[in-house]
């Protein structure tokens, strides 16, 4: 028989190979009847499912008697619980972990438009790697042998500008206050001073306020790292 699975709604095709077929009065699953059911040779028939739940037996009845029971396996429907990271960037190549409930036969996965290969972990998670997409949120589409499910989305970033800091110059013990501005910095993940991170405080999606943290004299580059990517300022910051 083949497939031997199918969602709990019922409605898929089954063939079913045997012997002595001719003449079938019915077909069961579990203790319910299959539809649509074709004589399609003494060795073959094909027959719809009705729902069911869980492992049920199949049985198929002719003037000669009933067969031997085979097994056949009603799958739940899907469900997303959460994208990790759900925020990616355009260029792609994210791995994002999806979780939810009944994931094991997954068939696809589409973010958008984009079909993306699913690797399985457990029933209860899976991960794909994006590709490369224009900005915006796009809906998050996982298909199993079970069903659907459409309840998530996965946003794609545009990288971040960095376009001016102010001031440019500072002591060596750090402190001053610098203003960041560019675009796409709402989303920022970290602002360094060189190699080395600074406490900010994200303003608007064009200005980042942040503290210059202590570093030896001389010239450093100002990086600000978002989901979308990162980003350095046009000009270096110069501790004095």
């Amino acid at each position: 028989m083949f497939p031997d699975q199918g969602p709990t709604g019922g409605g898929t095709p089954v063939t079913i190979i045997g012997t002595h077929l001719t003449g079938t009065t019915a077909v069961h699953f579990g203790n319910r009847l299959a539809t649509h059911v074709v004589v399609v040779d003494d060795n073959e028939i094909t027959c719809v499912t009705p729902a069911g739940q869980g492992v049920v037996n199949v049985t198929v009845t002719t003037p000669g008697g009933t067969s031997f029971p085979v097994p056949f396996y009603y799958i739940p429907p899907p469900r997303i619980t959460a994208l990790h990271p759900s925020a990616g960037p355009v260029a792609g190549g994210t791995t994002v972990t999806i979780e939810g409930r009944n994931l094991q036969t997954v068939t696809t996965v589409t973010f958008g438009t984009a079909t993306l290969v699913p690797t399985v972990l457990s029933d209860s998670q899976i991960t794909v790697t994006t590709t490369p997409a224009a900005p915006g949120t796009v809906p998050v589409v996982v298909t199993t042998v079970g069903g659907v499910a459409d309840d998530a989305t996965y946003t794609y970033l545009a990288p971040p500008s960095a376009t001016a800091i102010s001031p440019v110059t500072g002591p060596a013990a750090g402190g001053t206050t610098v203003t960041l501005t560019g675009t796409g910095l709402a989303t920022a993940t970290n602002v360094a001073f060189g190699t080395t991170s600074a406490a900010f405080v994200v303003v608007s999606d064009t200005l980042i306020n942040a503290t210059a943290p202590a570093h030896t004299a001389g010239a450093v580059e100002v990086t600000v790292a978002t989901p979308g990517g990162s980003a350095t300022a046009p000009e270096p910051y110069i501790y004095t």
